[in-house]
């Protein structure tokens, strides 16, 4: 059960994380400072956003993925930031609670991996478009190798794992160690961590996976995106990766993003079984679980430090624009320095990066 819910609630989430806002492509000469190589060593990653009212203040950092392998993420002002605040507040998330005994998740497992499967036994190649099975046969000898059960996988699941392999092949890395890192300067400033995840509760898992199984997943227009993204988006998956590590927020506004994540996302949301379990309207429940904790900490505490994804910080409706709309200033870290700071541009009178403090000493 957890196999299999897990997964579509991780495509869900991804509508949350990872995202630049989106624009227009970028021309080559606005990004030949970045090669379509990851980068490498200790990199500094962008600066931090600023929310405050009434004298209480919070400091995010926006955070994408992926993230290039093998930097060293160091960040004296957010090492300073969390040093100076009361609660560390983590990225936004959903948690999937069911409601079944232990032995009971013992006896789902069978069934989970089974629902992960196309229906009747039927393969990849029976399921796909010929042009399409193509390709994948392609980019599956290029990234999986030899793997003869994948080919039984329903499309959105072979994707995930294609994506998934292709990335860390191109030296990209899901998180760059950027959580782990936060959770060890938490842990040396003995700083509070909070959760601000959305606690999703399945009361009928056995039924849950029926109609999973039952649901007939539109998932192939996930599939081809996935494949357009890996033959086409990972030199400006690693330019954007790049420029995050480098805080060069003005190449994170103008590379655009592909559209997978949201084809993706639309596979499971507009799913039967998707709005049985309330799935439909996950992303707006976790946007209201963060708000709800932020309003709380930024009242309680001088100073909070928290993560969203760089999508939320950048993007004109993302989460900032409704704290905005409630009488809080919002301060992006570029501000000064471009009259295209972004939506967070609004209402601000110096970057929030002029911190100083203890040099970061925690590295992935």
């Amino acid at each position: 059960m957890r196999v299999v819910l897990a997964l579509c609630l991780s495509a869900l989430s991804l509508s949350l994380s990872a995202q630049t806002a989106p624009a227009a492509p970028a021309s080559p000469s606005s990004v030949t400072d970045l090669a379509a190589v990851a980068v490498s060593g200790v990199q500094p990653g962008p600066g931090l956003w600023k929310v405050s009212k009434g004298g209480h203040t919070m400091l995010l950092l926006g955070v994408i993925s992926p993230l290039p392998e093998l930097m060293q993420w160091r960040s004296a002002d957010v090492e300073t930031a969390i040093a100076g605040s009361q609660q560390v507040l983590q990225l936004p998330d959903v948690k999937l609670k069911v409601d079944v005994s232990f032995f009971g998740k013992l006896f789902l497992l069978p069934s989970a991996y089974s629902a992960r499967k196309n229906d009747n036994g039927a393969s990849l190649q029976q399921v796909l478009p010929a042009p399409m099975f193509a390709r994948w046969e392609v980019l599956k000898a290029k990234y999986i190798g030899k793997d003869g059960g994948i080919e039984r996988w329903k499309p959105i699941f072979a994707a995930q794992e294609l994506y998934k392999k292709a990335i860390k092949a191109n030296q990209l890395s899901k998180s760059g160690g950027v959580q782990s890192n936060i959770d060890a300067l938490a842990k040396k400033y003995n700083v509070p961590e909070t959760s601000t995840d959305y606690p999703l509760v399945i009361e009928h898992p056995h039924d849950a996976i029926k109609a999973f199984k039952a649901s007939g997943l539109d998932d192939v227009a996930c599939f081809g995106h996935t494949l357009d993204a890996i033959e086409q988006d990972i030199p400006t998956m690693t330019l954007r990766a790049n420029a995050w590590a480098t805080g060069d927020l003005d190449a994170l506004r103008k590379l655009p993003d592909s559209d997978r994540r949201g084809t993706c996302i639309s596979a499971i949301t507009d799913a039967e079984f998707a709005r049985k379990l309330g799935l439909s309207d996950v992303p707006a429940r976790m946007e209201d679980s963060w708000l709800t904790t932020a309003r709380a900490s930024l009242a309680k505490n001088a100073q909070t430090f928290a993560m969203l994804p760089i999508k939320e910080l950048l993007s004109a409706d993302g989460y900032l624009s409704r704290l905005k709309a409630e009488g809080y200033q919002v301060e992006a870290p570029d501000a000064d320095d471009s009259d295209d700071a972004g939506p967070a541009s609004a209402n601000t009178s110096a970057p929030s990066t002029s911190v100083s403090g203890p040099a970061a000493s925690v590295v992935h």
